[in-house]
């Protein structure tokens, strides 16, 4: 039997594996079962713990569709929860430092990209204002901040499809490794409402690196000022970004419960 805690990030949802001690085979097809919300455990993602020669811990993150991502802002939050302590942490992104707050915690997400082959396109494009879009969305922005995301700001969010286009955009080839889709609105200065259709799992209560991208866009269009609070459908994050510098990310994390299960059963 292996243990696991079920954790969550505005409602972002997570099994957690702590794989320093025992070692877990996990993979795509076990991952997607695992996260099966009618006959697994379900989540919206599957974090595996494991060790690391230049970091506190690893961070291996899966998707609901069994897919391997390379960062998850909330996730990332539920890890110093997890481990007891202020962490360093080794992703598929980098090097994240990651400290315990008041009921969540504060993450160093790194610096944000912006080159069209880091996102990445399919072709050379400008990424502040993209020359393309999708039905009577307007041009988007494009940011890198450790996974892909395009940015569609908007003057109405409730009038948006969020199911029609979230999965059409999500999958046109011109994201290659395919893209998390946010829908934003610019309320104030220091205000964004965000909606994200996540890449492999959908319409989702937050994301993390949503919100990164999402104020770091704003930032760069002048259209906002950090420290900028950004309210998901599950609750509020706070980023804060100058150019040139880093993403930091701060916000809520929870310990839902604790429990085991077989593994080879997935």
């Amino acid at each position: 039997m292996g243990r696991f805690s079920k954790m969550h990030g505005l409602g972002n949802d997570f099994v957690v594996i702590d794989a320093r001690t025992d070692a877990v085979d996990m993979t795509e097809s076990r991952a997607r079962a695992i996260a099966d919300r009618h006959a697994g455990i379900g989540c919206d993602q599957l974090i595996l713990i494991g060790n690391a020669p230049d970091a506190d811990v690893s961070m291996q993150i899966f998707n609901a569709d069994g897919s391997e991502v390379e960062a998850c802002g909330n996730a990332t939050r539920c890890v110093p929860l997890f481990v007891g302590r202020d962490v360093l942490i080794r992703t598929k992104a980098g090097l994240l430092d990651a400290k315990a707050v008041d009921g969540g915690a504060s993450v160093d997400m790194g610096a944000p990209r912006f080159d069209w082959d880091a996102i990445p396109l399919a072709y050379p494009m400008d990424t502040l204002t993209m020359g393309a879009s999708w039905e009577d969305l307007p041009a988007p922005a494009a940011v890198n901040v450790g996974n892909p995301h395009v940015i569609f700001f908007v003057d109405d969010l409730d009038g948006v499809n969020f199911d029609h286009l979230g999965p059409l955009i999500e999958h046109d080839p011109l994201f290659p490794a395919r893209v998390n889709v946010n829908f934003a609105q610019v309320v104030g200065d220091h205000h964004i409402r965000l909606v994200v259709w996540e890449r492999g799992a959908g319409l989702t209560r937050a994301c993390g690196t949503g919100a990164c991208a999402a104020a770091v866009a704003a930032i760069r269009r002048k259209a906002a000022t950090g420290p900028v609070t950004v309210s998901l459908p599950g609750g509020d994050l706070i980023i804060d970004w100058a150019p040139g510098g880093t993403i930091r990310m701060t916000g809520p994390a929870t310990h839902v419960f604790d429990g085991e299960a077989d593994w080879s059963r997935f």
